[in-house]
């Protein structure tokens, strides 16, 4: 390979790499916001839930991914982002707004900042 060549598949790979690390998984339609969080919290998510990318800081929010959408930890055997394997898997977790997790309903409960 001439030094032109390897240059660009260096620079395509660089790329690569860069674009697929820190992806977010976005909000599933399924997701809701509690009834009984403050305001604040309310329109934080209902943001997020309407497309708006999460700035700032963010939560590592467990149950709140769809199957193979969670950003990490997904148990034993798996290698992480994009592995979980069922709906709002208890030990998958995807970032949600800062301060926002534990209002955020899945219709198997509510999110969780620890995994189980």
């Amino acid at each position: 390979m001439n030094k032109a060549n390897l240059a660009t598949a260096l620079l395509l790979g660089a790329s690569t790499a860069l674009l697929s690390t820190g992806s977010v998984a976005g909000p599933s339609s399924q997701l809701k916001v509690s009834e009984t969080a403050s305001a604040e919290v309310q329109a934080k998510v209902n943001s997020w839930l309407a497309g708006e990318e999460i700035s700032g800081r963010k939560d590592k929010c467990f149950g709140i991914a769809l199957a193979g959408e969670n950003n990490c930890a997904a148990g034993a055997g798996t290698s992480c982002e994009g592995t979980s394997t069922t709906d709002f898997q208890t030990n998958a977790w995807a970032y949600a707004p800062k301060g926002t997790c534990e209002s955020i309903v899945t219709p198997n409960g509510m999110g969780s900042l620890e995994g189980s």
